[in-house]
């Protein structure tokens, strides 16, 4: 085992301190516990510490900080769309721990956990976390990030319900943080992302769901005014009951697509509700009754199917991204997302996806000083292109056009979770407010006063 940047001595110790596997550019397995779900983003560290409980991603953090070894940290990749070269990289995947409390309604998990897993546990009990398009990302960096779910705007960011952070910091503590035990670190986690240390567990609330009526309404491409200029209308006066996205998708001649839809330029219609099915489906009508849908699979269906609504890559794609908040949805908005990504424009981007916020995303709960952003937003854009060829030379610049030909209607302001690669620098106020990212830079001094944590969504002080 050798690195260009850390000593053989230095590894050597490593290895012995820790329960998990150590490994560099060499060793069989380094490839598989560094990749990313975005398979565009190069996470080369100089060494990989695949840590097995909270005891290795402390020793790993204490030997980072006695050898000034920048340390990142991914358990899923979801997160991973910036480049990390050299240093330590803790995954921690293995931080299997699920357990879920139905008399109380809260679940506890380890920083590994998908929630897909928290799922198969709460389902049965009637309860459901907050999980965003896709139960195959982490509970954990997903929570940090404020985490959207696909019904926020029934019960609010995923956030909103954590009450408890297992934390390893890097002076070599592992703290447990809540609302009466170092409030302000626990305020900051919630939206912080990995900034001021690494969580190794989280507790959190689980909400009462027997099930929900949803799905996705495909439309023909050629429809797309008339389909954004109905959801734009419709979505307005929904209740917070419904939740719900549409996109733009130019999807690729690929297993993975339904065959209906391989290489075809289609509206997506995303629909979340929790109300009875006979009111969920009066709402949706006025979609139902746009255009000819090209596939309806709306209706009654079981949480644990709730990926069907989004029907996200099940798989890791290289792409590139960049998303912000959308403050309105009118004429001339519409007229600008066609101009640039509508029939005919031959646009490069694989999605160009506006979901609806509002509701109980719109409000602050009691007592919280959290970093979460979208609280304000109308609408987030999310924005996303395969980055193979000869696509990838044209993402950035159909992106860049785009939010230009947007001005005056796109924010500066953008969600953690979704700035993307092509959002700008992650440690930068985009993602928080001036006054969040100062508290989060002046946290950042007491917490982390050497930056190690400097990858990803770091702030630096």
């Amino acid at each position: 085992m050798s690195s260009s940047n850390i000593s053989p001595a230095a590894l050597a110790e490593l290895g012995q301190q820790v329960t998990g596997p150590v490994l560099t550019v060499q060793d069989d397995g380094y490839e598989r516990e560094t990749s990313a779900y975005n398979l565009a983003t190069a996470i080369r560290p100089d060494v990989v510490v695949g840590a097995v409980d909270a005891g290795d991603v402390t020793t790993a953090v204490a030997w980072a900080a006695a050898h000034r070894v920048p340390v990142g940290v991914q358990a899923t990749g979801h997160g991973a769309d910036r480049p990390m070269q050299g240093g330590l990289l803790i995954n921690t995947a293995r931080l299997q721990e699920c357990t879920v409390d139905p008399d109380t309604r809260t679940a506890r998990v380890g920083a590994g956990v998908r929630w897909r897993t928290v799922l198969e546990a709460a389902v049965p009990h009637g309860l459901a976390g907050l999980n965003g398009s896709t139960t195959d990302v982490g509970v954990v960096g997903y929570t940090l990030g404020g985490g959207m779910p696909v019904l926020g705007r029934t019960f609010g960011f995923a956030a909103d319900r954590a009450y408890s952070f297992d934390v390893v910091t890097t002076d070599g503590a592992h703290r447990t943080v809540d609302a009466e035990h170092e409030p302000e670190l626990f305020a900051l986690l919630r939206g912080g992302k990995g900034n001021l240390g690494i969580v190794t567990a989280m507790e959190f609330q689980l909400v009462p769901l027997d099930g929900l009526y949803g799905g996705g309404i495909f439309y023909p491409g050629a429809d797309a005014r008339e389909v954004l200029t109905t959801w734009s209308r419709w979505s307005a006066d929904l209740p917070e009951t419904a939740s719900t996205s549409i996109a733009l998708l130019r999807l690729p001649e690929m297993d993975i697509v339904p065959e209906p839809l391989r290489n075809q330029f289609v509206v997506h219609l995303r629909y979340a509700c929790t109300a009875d099915e006979e009111e969920s489906a009066r709402l949706l009508s006025p979609m139902r009754a746009v255009s000819h849908p090209v596939m309806d699979t709306v209706g009654p269906m079981s949480y644990r199917d709730v990926d069907a609504i989004h029907m996200d890559p099940p798989v890791p794609l290289p792409y590139l991204d960049a998303g912000r908040l959308l403050e309105d949805m009118g004429e001339a908005t519409v007229e600008a997302l066609l101009a640039h990504a509508g029939p005919g424009t031959g646009c490069p981007l694989l999605l160009v996806e506006i979901r609806l916020l509002g509701g109980a995303l719109g409000r602050t709960p009691e007592g919280a000083a959290d970093l979460v952003a979208g609280r304000e937003g109308s609408y987030l854009l999310n924005l996303v292109g395969l980055a193979v060829p000869p696509a990838a030379e044209q993402v950035p610049r159909a992106i860049t056009g785009l939010l230009e030909a947007l001005e005056g209607h796109v924010s500066d302001r953008t969600l953690v979770n979704f700035q993307g690669a092509l959002g700008g620098d992650p440690g930068s106020a985009r993602a928080w407010t001036d006054e969040g990212h100062a508290r989060l830079v002046a946290a950042k001094v007491n917490y982390d006063p050497e930056n190690l944590l400097r990858f990803q969504h770091a702030v630096h002080a």
